[in-house]
């Protein structure tokens, strides 16, 4: 066994990885360009625990007390598919190319070119959501939260442990972009880390992390102000085996009906809603 975690470590070392600037995975951080991005400050950190049923955040002091507030913005539907359709799902995916990503992800994407520096967005090669997406969407607007929803982008990223797979928090584009980040979570339970860096109510200093548990098949939503002052990101530690996800976007007020790219806004989500995408 020993033998052959070495043998992968050294296979690791010689491929290639999708990391850029100051994202890294187990694949590139021994090299010694890297060595200065893992050095870590110390902070202070308030550790939460999201309760779905009373949708607050919830922290046990070591008196035995507990320390709790709201957190709106969040939605989640246990067992959103079926152990079946997972195995659908995946396998349709892993017919189509894995492109390699930041942080030890893989991914695909369905959806228009965009360049968020310069805010210019155009169809580009896009076809549209992949076919087996249509059950899926028409699924979520069966909710009251999602019933207006309208994706106009899929990404879907493949997590595995043995890459040192994450995601660093990060707020989502909102210039593009619209309220709702909507997420299935396939292969393994995991858990969506919300931060803020600088206190939250009582507490003045300090990051400040609430921990939403996310249970293999789920659907999660993010929207208020889990979606556009909270961050999001996945942890290395809470990737425990192969985790794969789907994340659907919606388009902002300025590409919808009376908005100022409306004519554009419209072309993509016709497009997108055709169901015939293939993988950018």
């Amino acid at each position: 066994m020993h033998r052959c975690n070495l043998m992968a470590t050294g296979e690791m070392q010689n491929i290639n990885c999708g990391c850029k600037g100051i994202r890294t995975c187990l694949r590139c951080e021994a090299e010694e360009s890297k060595q200065h991005l893992l050095q870590k400050n110390e902070l202070i950190l308030y550790d939460f625990t999201y309760d779905p049923v009373s949708k607050s955040a919830v922290r046990e002091e070591e008196s035995g007390t507990q320390q709790s507030f709201a957190f709106p913005g969040i939605f989640l539907w246990e067992n959103f598919v079926s152990e079946y359709e997972e195995n659908e799902l995946i396998a349709r995916m892993d017919q189509d190319v894995w492109r390699e990503s930041q942080s030890g992800r893989r991914k695909q994407d369905f959806g228009p070119k965009v360049n968020f520096k310069k805010h210019r967005v155009h169809v580009g090669n896009f076809t549209g959501l992949p076919a087996i997406s249509r059950q899926l969407v028409d699924r979520m607007s069966k909710a009251p939260q999602l019933a207006s929803f309208k994706p106009v982008e899929q990404c879907n990223l493949d997590y595995d442990p043995l890459r040192g797979s994450a995601i660093d928090p990060h707020l989502d584009d909102s210039w593009l972009w619209g309220e709702h980040l909507v997420t299935v979570n396939l292969l393994s339970d995991t858990v969506l880390t919300m931060s803020l860096d600088q206190g939250w109510g009582d507490i003045d200093d300090g990051e400040v992390r609430v921990a939403v548990h996310l249970p293999r098949r789920s659907l999660i939503v993010l929207y208020g102000e889990a979606r556009h002052r909270w961050k999001h990101a996945i942890h290395r530690k809470d990737i425990q085996g192969r985790r794969v996800c789907s994340t659907f976007r919606e388009l902002s007020e300025e590409f919808l009906q009376g908005g100022k790219q409306e004519k554009l806004g419209s072309e993509l989500l016709d497009i997108a809603l055709s169901f015939k995408g293939i993988p950018l």
